[in-house]
């Protein structure tokens, strides 16, 4: 697929800088260069500057706000040679913070620390990924997911003890029997199902009104993509697949994703879902994804911008699937 890379989180071709992880007079050598900078998460979030064009904020490491910050960094790699380096600032708790606003699908709520400029606030990943930089949104993907890594990965899975932070925040490393951990990342299909004219669309339960996307799940053990996609396909709709093949990637950090878009032909159009599975499931047709695109469609919302669903469908409409 020719733009296959332009998608959301992917196609920046950030220097990670791996070779010198294991190093720490290197890791620390860069860290005290002048043009080094520190990119701030709360609960996940990111530091988001509202100045036009918006932009994850890189802040100098001797900043007064990243004394609150937690000691535990992450090494994200290199721009130009210049350390980028995410800070965790989660221990920080904002005065006018509201429980219930937090979380759902999408939370709409941004955090102001009072050491910062109003014009920079905290923000949920899924809302402004769209409005970053492909180099941005990297940054920011990359530094949620090894984070969120962390704080579920804190004790060794061999021996249950407390595990310690090394290579940079690329791995975790037991004190006692000295197993090494490193982030994983959870294989996912989502699939561009076709039969004629038409595409395959669901919901999952607890959606909002409206809302439908294409098929997805994990893959599982011992299987490969294609065996993954006519495997979902049929649990959730009843849909028999035959020709499968690979599109794009797309990196999804909520929490630990990274998203295989393929394209499938089916070879059945009777829909019958498993409702333990998904709430719905429904043919849509080109003429219908076009009123959808355009919000003029009575029943169903376009798919959100930034995700890899979208990203499929815009191209399916487009005749860009080659």
């Amino acid at each position: 697929m020719k733009h296959a890379e332009t998608v959301t989180f992917g196609g920046s071709n950030l220097d990670r800088a791996g070779e010198i992880r294991d190093n720490p007079d290197q890791l620390e050598a860069i860290r005290r260069k002048p043009d080094a900078r520190a990119i701030l998460f709360w609960r996940g979030k990111p530091l988001i500057s509202s100045d036009t064009p918006t932009s994850l904020v890189q802040l100098p490491l001797d900043h007064p706000v990243l004394s609150e910050a937690r000691t535990e960094t992450i090494f994200l790699g290199r721009e130009e040679g210049a350390a980028r380096i995410a800070f965790d600032l989660s221990t920080w708790e904002p005065d006018d913070l509201d429980p219930d606003s937090l979380g759902g699908f999408l939370d709409p709520s941004e955090q102001l620390h009072p050491k910062l400029p109003d014009t920079m606030f905290f923000a949920e990943l899924r809302r402004v990924m769209t409005w970053l930089t492909p180099r941005d949104a990297e940054l920011a993907a990359t530094g949620k997911a090894v984070f969120g890594w962390h704080e579920s990965h804190m004790f060794c899975s061999k021996c249950g003890e407390k595990s310690e932070m090394s290579q940079g925040g690329w791995q975790r490393k037991c004190p006692v029997c000295r197993a090494s951990h490193f982030p994983r990342t959870d294989p996912v299909v989502i699939m561009l199902i076709t039969y004629g004219n038409s595409v395959l669309m669901g919901r999952s339960p607890g959606w909002p009104e409206g809302m439908y996307s294409l098929l997805a799940g994990f893959v599982e053990p011992g299987e490969t993509l294609e065996a993954a996609v006519r495997r979902e396909v049929f649990e959730e709709s009843g849909i028999s697949v035959g020709a499968v093949r690979y599109l794009s990637s797309q990196p999804w950090p909520f929490p630990s994703s990274l998203m295989f878009g393929c394209a499938g032909e089916a070879l059945n159009n009777k829909i019958t879902i498993d409702p333990i599975e998904i709430e719905d499931a429904i043919w849509v047709n080109r003429e219908e994804m076009m009123q959808i695109f355009a919000s003029e469609h009575p029943k169903i919302l376009p798919a959100r911008k930034g995700a890899i669903a979208r990203f499929l469908l815009e191209n399916w409409l487009a005749d860009r699937l080659d």
